[in-house]
């Protein structure tokens, strides 16, 4: 009865802590904790203290607790079809970016262990492994072509070893680990972020205020475009309409007698082309001019 009772009053702080976190803070990420043992998990915990905090559980305990709360914040119930394998939250007010390159500097090496997946792609690098001659068949059985240096067993080439989303083998695990290569990291991934109210992927997280712009240029580009070409002027086509019309109107300007304040100067050019050469210096004369004036102040200082 005393192990039941203690089970129940933890449960219920659990879910009063969750409660209170999800209450307190706006923002959130779900993280996988795949790989990730308790001595780095607590260097986590201490690297985002005061910025973020960690909060692991059992997801059927952390769905039973947003669900009760639900009622109360009815945008929560996004986060449910996140929290699945094995995920906790980090909850924190700054900034994401930031607590997300917390999270991401805090991993730690690790060595390949037969039958996990491989997160990333494994090359061996050419290199003398410093082992001897006997060792031969066990890299010809692995196709890692190798010469004898100096009574020494030498890689000759980089060889892929194993490719990203495969079991790491028996033999593979074996031979990094004699080769004493630890090529994978773990620690915290994040999977989702939340932020008053909505759920959206890390990558979104990259885009900065150029990006945006850029996207938004381009649209208006497009949106231009399509409406140049079927004759439907709107904010964004009218500005090119008026300078073809201009365009249109000085073309007509140069070969007839019509003319206009804007059109005279390509009179004046047409009646006598040697202005053409004649322009040509003065403009360069002024750029020079305009060059020399910025520098006379930049000198005196």
């Amino acid at each position: 009865m005393v192990r039941e009772g203690t089970k129940a009053e933890w449960k219920a702080n659990y879910f009063t802590k969750l409660i209170n976190l999800l209450e307190e803070y706006p923002k959130c990420f779900i993280v996988g904790a795949d790989n990730v043992g308790s001595k780095q998990m607590q260097e986590i915990r201490i690297a985002l203290r005061g910025k973020a905090v960690v909060l692991m559980g059992k997801n059927t305990m952390m769905r039973k607790a947003i669900r009760g709360y639900v009622e109360k914040n009815p945008d929560l119930e996004r986060l449910l079809p996140h929290i699945k394998q094995n995920v906790g939250f980090v909850f924190t007010q700054e900034e994401l970016t930031d607590v997300r390159d917390l999270l991401l500097a805090n991993k730690v090496k690790a060595p390949a262990k037969a039958g996990a997946l491989a997160p990333l792609d494994v090359t061996v690098p050419a290199q003398n492994t410093g082992m001897g001659p006997e060792k031969t068949s066990f890299f010809q059985a692995l196709q890692i072509p190798t010469k004898i240096t100096k009574g020494t067993i030498e890689i000759v080439q980089d060889v892929p070893l194993i490719k990203a989303g495969d079991k790491v083998g028996m033999s593979e695990a074996t031979l990094l680990n004699m080769l004493k290569i630890s090529p994978f990291t773990y620690g915290l991934i994040i999977q989702k972020v939340y932020d008053s109210g909505s759920v959206f992927s890390p990558e979104i997280l990259d885009i900065t205020d150029d990006d945006l712009k850029q996207t938004f240029m381009s649209g208006v580009m497009n949106v231009a475009a399509v409406s140049l070409s079927i004759s439907y002027p709107n904010i964004a086509s009218v500005p090119h309409s008026i300078v073809n019309g201009m365009k249109n109107l000085l073309a007509v300007a140069a070969v007839t007698d019509i003319t206009f304040k804007e059109a005279e100067m390509i009179k004046e050019y047409l009646a006598d082309p040697s202005k053409f050469a004649a322009a040509a210096p003065a403009a360069a004369a002024a750029d020079s001019g305009a060059g020399a004036a910025a520098a006379a102040p930049a000198a005196a200082e």
